[in-house]
C-alpha cells in the first residue's frame, strides 16, 4: 500500500506516551506547488477572458481613449457633448473629494463607456463583416471588387494577434434556410434515385409538407434561433450522439495513424515518453489561448469552441441519454497495460515531467509483473458494448467505495493511454499490416482501450502509435489539429538520443505510478462478458482496407483545373456505381464553423449531374461528352459544398424540423422518410495539416490519416485525405455480414477509377485525343 502512504499529508499513532504525530514534507510539498499551479492557470484565464472580452480591440486601448478624452477637455473642449457634466452631477461622492478630482472621476468614467461602446460597434461590425459568403461562390484567383473591399475590412475590423477564443463573439449565427429551399434541395437530391413513379410520389409529399405543417415547424424553429447559439448543434450532440444506445465503438468513434513510413523509435515506453509530453505542451497553449484560431483564405476566423473539451472529458452513460462530463484541469493520465489501469501523474514539483522522466514511468508500468484484480482485464468492454448495460452497472457497481475512486480516476484524467503488447504498423512485404493497423485502432480487443473518454492514445510494442477519438464532444478536424502537433512536435522538436531512448535526464525522486484497485463482483464480471461478446460481434463483422495511392496526388488533379475534392467525389460515385451497378444516397461531411458554434452539415455528393457524367462514362461516350459531364458535376458537387458551410444545406435543417415535429406530436409523413433514408456511401475527407510537416524535405514523415466504420450495414464509410501533392490515402470499411460489400473489392474499384479520370482529364491526354480525331479512350467497366 506505499502508493496510499504517498497520498496523505501526515499519519498518527496513539501510544502510552500520547499522540506520535508525523507530517510529510513531501507531500505538502505537492499540495503548495498544485494550488500554485491551479492559480497561475486562473490568473491566465482571468488575463485571456478580458483580452478575449475586450476584443477586436485590446485592454491598452482603454487607457488611449481616457488620454485623448481628458487632453480633449485640457483644451477647454468638452468632447461628451455634456454627458461628463451630466455623470459629475449625478455622481455619489463624499464632501472630501474636491471638484476637479470629480470631473476627473466622471470622465473616466465617460472614457470607458465609450471605450466599450467603440468595443461594441467594432464587433458589431465585424459580425456583419463575417455574414458575408459570396467570396466562396467566386471562381479560385478570380476575386471581386467587392470581395477584395470586404476583405479590407475584415482585417481592418479584426485586430491584432487574436488569441484561440478571441473571435467567438464576433461570429455569425447559423441562419435558418427557407422551408422551399430545402424542399427543392432535397427533390434535387433523391432524384437519381428514384424512378418517376417514387419521385412523383416524393415530389407529392414535399409539396404537402412544405404548404402545410412546413411553416409551422419552421416558426418554432426560428424563434430557437433567436434565442439559441446555434439551432442545429444541441440537438445534434443530444439525438445524433448522446442517445444513441448502440455502442460507440465503431458506430462512432473514429481512429487516426502514426506516420506511413517511419517509427522514429521502436522503443515503446520512448515513444509514449515524446508523445505524451507534446500531448501536454499542446494543452499548456491551449489553456494559454495561445493557439492560432482556424482561419480560411487567411482572413476568415472559424468558431473554436470545440477545443475547449478536449482534455479530461469523458462521457457518461445513462439509461436514456449519454452526458458528457468536462473538468477544468487534470495533471495525470490513466494508463491501461496487460489487464491492469494505472494513474500516472505528468507533474513533479510544479513542473511538466520531461520525456526521459515519462518514458521512466511508463517504462515501470511495463516492468510491473502484478496480475490484474479479479474482472479488470476487461472491464474496459462495458465502453464497448450497449449503453444501458454500460449504464445500470456503472450505477450499481460504481457508484461507491474502491470502484467509484477508480472510476474516477479513469474519467477525471487529462486523457486515457493504451500501452498494447502487440506490433502494427506498415510492414513492408505485408500490404495487410495497414488493414490490421486500423483495426486495431479503431476497435482494439473490445476491452483495452477506455472508448467514453475524449480520446486514447495506444502505443504499440514496436513503437507505432495511433489515437481513437470520440464524437459527441467534438469533430475529428479537432482532434486532429492536436494529433498532428503531436506528430510534428514528436519528431521534429523533441527528438530521440542515439539509442532511440527520449532525451534529458530522471529525477530520481519520482513516485511510481499508482496501480487502481477493484472489486469486482461476480456479477458485474458477468455483465463485463456480455458486453464483451456484443462488442467483440461487432469488431468481428468489420472489414477494412487502408491504401496509400502513389501514382498521382492533388498537385495533378489540380493541373486539371478541378477541385480535388469534387474529383475524389466523382471517382466514389463511380467507383460505388461499378461495384453495386446502381447510385445511393451519398453523404459528406461538411463544417459549419463560419458560424457560431458550428459543426457539422451534409453535402449530398450523388446528384443529377454526377449521375449522369457516369452514366454517360460507363455507356462508352465520347471523351469531349464525359469531360464536359464531368466539369458540370463537379461544379454541382462545388457549389453544394459551398451551400453547406455557408448555412444552406438540406440535412441539418430538416433533422431540426423533425425533432420540433417530436416535441408538438404531429407526424410527417415527408420527414419521416427523409430521416430513415440509409446513407450507403457515407464519405470524410481528413485534414492534413501539411504546414507543421516538411513535406519537401522529408517526404518520409506522412501520416496515413484516419478513418471510420460504416453507418449502414449495407454501405461503406470511406476517409480519404492529401498528403501533399503525391499522395492519396483511402480509408475504406464495410461488414462481413453484407454479402454485397467487399472492402478490398471497393478498393480496387477506387484505383481504376482514379486512373480513368485521370486518363479522362489529362491535358496531354486530351491533346492527343483531339489529334486522333476523337473516340472514347476510357474503357467501360463492368
Amino acid at each position: 500500500m506505499a502508493e496510499a502512504h504517498q497520498a496523505v499529508a501526515f499519519q498518527f499513532t496513539v501510544t502510552r506516551e500520547g499522540i506520535d504525530l508525523r507530517l510529510s514534507h513531501q507531500a505538502f510539498t505537492e499540495i503548495y506547488l498544485s494550488g500554485v499551479r491551479s492559480w497561475k492557470k486562473r490568473i491566465i484565464g482571468l488575463k485571456n477572458s478580458v483580452v478575449t472580452g475586450v476584443y477586436p480591440a485590446s485592454p491598452s486601448s482603454w487607457l488611449f481613449v481616457v488620454i485623448a478624452i481628458l487632453a480633449t477637455m485640457y483644451t477647454r473642449s468638452d468632447p461628451s457633448m455634456g454627458l461628463i457634466a451630466k455623470i459629475q452631477e449625478n455622481l455619489p461622492v463624499s464632501q472630501s473629494m474636491s471638484n476637479q478630482c470629480q470631473t476627473l472621476v466622471s470622465a473616466l468614467l465617460f472614457s470607458t463607456m465609450l471605450w466599450l461602446l467603440l468595443i461594441f460597434t467594432m464587433r458589431m461590425c465585424l459580425k456583419q463583416l463575417l455574414s458575408y459568403h459570396r467570396w466562396m461562390f467566386e471562381k479560385h484567383g478570380k476575386m471581386s471588387t467587392t470581395t477584395k473591399v470586404w476583405v479590407a475590412l475584415v482585417r481592418i475590423f479584426s485586430g491584432r494577434k487574436p488569441l484561440l477564443y478571441s473571435y467567438q463573439g464576433s461570429l455569425p449565427n447559423l441562419p435558418v434556410p427557407a422551408i422551399k429551399d430545402t424542399v427543392k434541395r432535397h427533390l434535387e437530391s433523391v432524384r437519381p434515385l428514384m424512378d418517376d413513379t417514387e419521385f412523383e410520389r416524393m415530389t407529392q409529399l414535399a409539396s404537402e409538407f412544405e404548404s402545410k405543417l412546413g411553416n409551422r415547424l419552421q416558426w418554432y424553429l426560428k424563434l430557437k434561433a433567436l434565442w439559441a447559439t446555434n439551432y442545429v448543434s444541441d440537438w445534434w450532440e443530444e439525438y445524433v450522439y448522446l442517445r444513441g444506445r448502440s455502442p460507440i465503438m465503431v458506430n462512432s468513434n473514429y481512429y487516426g495513424m502514426d506516420f506511413m513510413y517511419v517509427t522514429p523509435t521502436p522503443i515503446q515506453a520512448a515513444r509514449a515518453g515524446n508523445s505524451l509530453h507534446a500531448h501536454f505542451l499542446y494543452r499548456r497553449k491551449l489553456n494559454k489561448e495561445e493557439l492560432r484560431p482556424l482561419m480560411m483564405r487567411s482572413a476568415v476566423p472559424c468558431c473554436s469552441y470545440q477545443f475547449e473539451q478536449m482534455f479530461a472529458t469523458c462521457r457518461i452513460p445513462g439509461r436514456l441519454t449519454d452526458t458528457v462530463q468536462h473538468w477544468q484541469d487534470s495533471d495525470y493520465i490513466a494508463v491501461y497495460h496487460n489487464g491492469r489501469y494505472f494513474r500516472l501523474r505528468m507533474y513533479q514539483a510544479g513542473r511538466l515531467l520531461s520525456p526521459r522522466e515519462i518514458e521512466t514511468q511508463i517504462q515501470r508500468i511495463l516492468d510491473d509483473p502484478s496480475a490484474p484484480s479479479t474482472g479488470e482485464a476487461k472491464l474496459g468492454a462495458l465502453t464497448a458494448g450497449d449503453r444501458i448495460p454500460w449504464a445500470e452497472a456503472r450505477m450499481k457497481y460504481f457508484s461507491s467505495g474502491v470502484n467509484k475512486r477508480s472510476l474516477d480516476c479513469i474519467e477525471k484524467a487529462a486523457f486515457f493511454v493504451s500501452l498494447d503488447d502487440e506490433e502494427q504498423g506498415v510492414i513492408a512485404d505485408d500490404p495487410a499490416s495497414l488493414d490490421a493497423y486500423a483495426k486495431s485502432l479503431l476497435h482494439g480487443k473490445c476491452y483495452d482501450r477506455w472508448f467514453d473518454k475524449s480520446f486514447t492514445v495506444i502505443f504499440y510494442k514496436n513503437g507505432k502509435m495511433g489515437v481513437n477519438g470520440e464524437h459527441s464532444w467534438a469533430d475529428a478536424p479537432v482532434l486532429s489539429h492536436l494529433w498532428q502537433q503531436t506528430l510534428s512536435t514528436d519528431c521534429f522538436q523533441l527528438g530521440y538520443n542515439a539509442e532511440g531512448h527520449c532525451k534529458g535526464e530522471v529525477d530520481s525522486s519520482l513516485p511510481p505510478p499508482q496501480k487502481l484497485s477493484w472489486e469486482i463482483s461476480p456479477e458485474c464480471e458477468e455483465q463485463i462478458s456480455q458486453s464483451l461478446a456484443v462488442a467483440q460481434a461487432l469488431a468481428d463483422d468489420v472489414d477494412i482496407h487502408v491504401f496509400a495511392y502513389q501514382e498521382f496526388g492533388k498537385g495533378r488533379i489540380k493541373k486539371c483545373r478541378v477541385s480535388p475534392d469534387a474529383f475524389i467525389q466523382m471517382v466514389l460515385q463511380l467507383a460505388y456505381y461499378r461495384d453495386q451497378r446502381r447510385f445511393c444516397l451519398t453523404y459528406e461531411a461538411s463544417m459549419t464553423r463560419l458560424f457560431k458554434e458550428g459543426r457539422t452539415e451534409t453535402v449530398r455528393s450523388c446528384s443529377n449531374e454526377s449521375s449522369a457524367f457516369v452514366r454517360a462514362l460507363e455507356n462508352g461516350e465520347p471523351s469531349h461528352v464525359c469531360r464536359h459531364l464531368f466539369q458540370e458535376a463537379s461544379e454541382k458537387h462545388q457549389n453544394l459544398y459551398r451551400l453547406a458551410m455557408t448555412g444552406s444545406g438540406i440535412d441539418r435543417h430538416l433533422f431540426c424540423l423533425y425533432v420540433v415535429s417530436k416535441y408538438l406530436g404531429v407526424e410527417s409523413p415527408f420527414l419521416k422518410e427523409v430521416l430513415s433514408e440509409p446513407w450507403r456511401l457515407s464519405t470524410s475527407q481528413s485534414p492534413m495539416h501539411v504546414e507543421m510537416f516538411d513535406i519537401v524535405n522529408h517526404p518520409e514523415y506522412v501520416s496515413c490519416g484516419g478513418g471510420f466504420g460504416p453507418v449502414a450495414d449495407d454501405g461503406y464509410g470511406v476517409s480519404y485525405s492529401f498528403m501533399g501533392d503525391n499522395i492519396l490515402n483511402f480509408h475504406i470499411s464495410c461488414k462481413h455480414s453484407c454479402p454485397e460489400t467487399d472492402a478490398h473489392k471497393f478498393g480496387d474499384q477506387i484505383r481504376t477509377a482514379l486512373q480513368d479520370l485521370l486518363q479522362l482529364l489529362s491535358p496531354i491526354r486530351t491533346e492527343c485525343h483531339r489529334a486522333e480525331g476523337g473516340g472514347p479512350d476510357v474503357k467501360k467497366h463492368l
